[in-house]
């Protein structure tokens, strides 16, 4: 066909007469009656070739593929987000059976999201030397969650943030019971209070202050 030698680049461009082979078929589609080219890319390719404009008639064809698929990956429905936080690792809480304080500090960390399990025992200070909890860091109650001892009225969403940042550390600490603290809320005036995190020698530095 003259119409497709026409379009084939001379000197031996190798790259440049696939194209135009390409593009002389995709011609030659066009002029057939039963095409299966839409009309509007039967008539493009047509005045293309009149025109001798092969490389804007690939250039286009190329662009217009572009187009269609950056649509297509467009209209796939978005990748499903991870949770908001990761699921909360099982909590023991260690507590004496007539401490009021340690029931109200489970139902706190059970409001969060925590899963605990309790355990009732009037030795308490087995419990804590054994999670090595300093004697100066002592509270009521003891938890234990992930690979973290827990001492006294943390707060739920600071027990969170530790189990997302996993520093290297024992546990969390509030000594005494800080009035306004979880689990503490009765009364007032509340007290400030620094949340303890503390390693296996006994150091502490300040997690959070509340």
């Amino acid at each position: 066909m003259a119409v497709a030698s026409s379009v084939i680049p001379a000197g031996g461009n190798t790259v440049g007469a696939f194209a135009a082979v390409k593009f002389a078929i995709l011609l030659v589609m066009s002029q057939h009656p039963d095409s299966p080219l839409p009309p509007t890319r039967r008539a493009f390719f047509l005045a293309a070739a009149q025109l001798g404009l092969a490389s804007l008639a690939t250039a286009t064809v190329t662009t217009l593929a572009a187009v269609v698929g950056a649509k297509a990956i467009g209209a796939q429905p978005a990748p499903k987000r991870a949770a908001a936080g990761a699921a909360l690792p099982p909590m023991t809480v260690y507590k004496d059976p007539n401490c009021g304080c340690c029931t109200e500090w489970v139902s706190h960390v059970r409001k969060a999201g925590f899963v605990v399990t309790v355990r009732d025992t009037a030795d308490m200070s087995s419990v804590k030397a054994s999670f090595g909890v300093p004697s100066a860091l002592e509270s009521c109650h003891t938890a234990w969650v992930g690979t973290y001892a827990i001492e006294g009225h943390v707060p739920a969403d600071l027990i969170q943030k530790l189990l997302r940042e996993q520093p290297v550390a024992r546990g969390l600490a509030v000594p005494g019971m800080p009035q306004g603290s979880p689990g503490m809320e009765q009364g007032a005036p509340k007290d400030a209070f620094d949340v303890l995190l503390f390693d296996k020698a006994g150091k502490t530095r300040v997690f959070a202050s509340r």
